[in-house]
């Protein structure tokens, strides 16, 4: 029988976490202005069992569904927009030893999650690599394998103990993923990721000099779950959704306390003005229309989950097709809403809030980043495509120097 996470009780789950949330929202800005990476909220959220959010309760974990993880991970973007994304490729880890059998080995990886541990990404990497070329190579050695290479975007690693990282083998040339541990000087990680926004990722540069990988810890790429382009999505989405919720807190705080008002308005106060209110009014349907679009899609997510382990392929390639498409739709709504709904928060407010001591202009700055990642042009496309023609969605996709491929 294949043991699944179906759900739990979503109140009782996100009552454990939300007093984090709470203090990790107090800091948010100042950890912004000082660029102060956030590990001492990396921790407690690890100290909480928050890696452990999709483990089976059978496993030790809070068997929570998908839609229900990324409900908490919006709650959390709330909170600090740089969190989720940080630990976007532990949960896509996490994801994809779900869809994998049971066995002694995904015993040892629950193990270590229940014991606080966390996965980064290591799997992009720039330069004058070819569209479809991979220079970091992972090669057999005595009692397991030797792995060398550079990456870039490698999100959570900072605070990682593990990375999930994307290479080839030198023997066959096939594609694979290796789990590499930080905890040796093989491995060298760099906080240099100079982005505008979501600056505390813990994203930059790792090395790879001769880190030695467990014989056990290097599987095919092929194996991975198959609903993955959209599940990495998903992280993004739920942290755009938990910005739009971040922005239309600050701008009801702000139009609350605001006293300083123009002679050509329509009331004493901006609370009182019918302008600034229809303002505040339309942030909040972009976030509440983003957050219900993003939900609605992880449902299509856990389906796609649920019938991984089926005999019946067309029902997981429909499934897996519907996960993908309503990914990207929801991507095409976030992407727009929420970096409009950071934007026009300022109409509701006024110059003095564009202070850097207030941090207001974070939200643009991670929403826009976060919206450029994967890009959506491609995605409504994607849809159109599938709408119009039938053809099935991108589920794998590469990033290189296109110029110098080959034909």
């Amino acid at each position: 029988m294949t043991l699944l996470s179906t759900g739990t009780d979503y109140e009782q789950l996100a009552a454990t976490f939300r007093p984090i949330f709470a203090r990790i929202a107090q800091g948010a800005a100042a950890r912004e202005q000082n660029r102060t990476l956030p590990d001492e909220q990396i921790r407690w959220l690890k100290e909480a069992g928050f890696g452990t959010v999709r483990i089976p309760r059978e496993k030790g974990g809070w068997g929570a569904s998908l839609p229900q993880l990324i409900a908490l991970l919006i709650e959390l973007a709330e909170a600090d927009s740089n969190l989720p994304q940080a630990l976007r490729a532990h949960f896509a880890f996490v994801e994809d030893r779900l869809n994998q059998p049971d066995s002694p080995a995904r015993d040892r990886w629950f193990r270590r999650f229940l014991d606080g541990e966390l996965v980064g990404s290591g799997w992009t990497e720039i330069g004058a690599v070819r569209l479809g070329e991979v220079f970091t190579r992972v090669t057999p050695v005595e009692g397991g394998w030797q792995l060398d290479g550079e990456k870039f975007y490698s999100t959570g690693t900072l605070f990682a103990d593990w990375i999930d990282v994307f290479a080839r083998r030198s023997d066959n040339q096939g594609d694979v993923i290796a789990l590499v541990s930080t905890s040796q000087p093989g491995v060298e990680r760099e906080d240099d990721w100079d982005g505008f926004g979501q600056r505390l990722t813990g994203s930059g540069t790792t090395r790879f000099k001769q880190a030695q990988v467990e014989q056990d810890h290097v599987y095919d790429f092929a194996q991975r779950f198959r609903y993955q382009t959209a599940f990495y999505q998903h992280i993004l989405l739920a942290t755009l959704a938990g910005i739009g919720l971040a922005v239309e807190r600050d701008v009801a705080a702000g139009v609350k306390k605001r006293t300083r008002m123009y002679s050509h308005g329509n009331a004493a106060v901006p609370r009182d003005d019918a302008q600034v209110l229809q303002v505040v009014g339309q942030i909040s349907s972009w976030s509440w229309a983003t957050r219900a679009a993003v939900l609605q899609a992880a449902e299509s997510l856990h389906q796609a989950y649920l019938v991984h382990a089926s005999d019946d392929e067309a029902l997981i390639e429909q499934r897996n097709r519907l996960a993908e498409v309503e990914a990207a739709q929801a991507q095409v709504i976030a992407s727009d809403w929420i970096p409009r709904a950071a934007t026009e928060l300022f109409n509701a407010l006024g110059a003095s809030d564009t202070r850097v001591s207030k941090a207001l202009d974070r939200h643009w700055r991670n929403a826009r980043t976060v919206a450029s990642h994967n890009p959506v042009i491609y995605k409504a496309r994607n849809i159109g495509n599938w709408l119009v023609n039938g053809e099935a969605p991108t589920f794998i996709w590469q990033i290189g120097d296109g110029e110098k491929s080959p034909g």
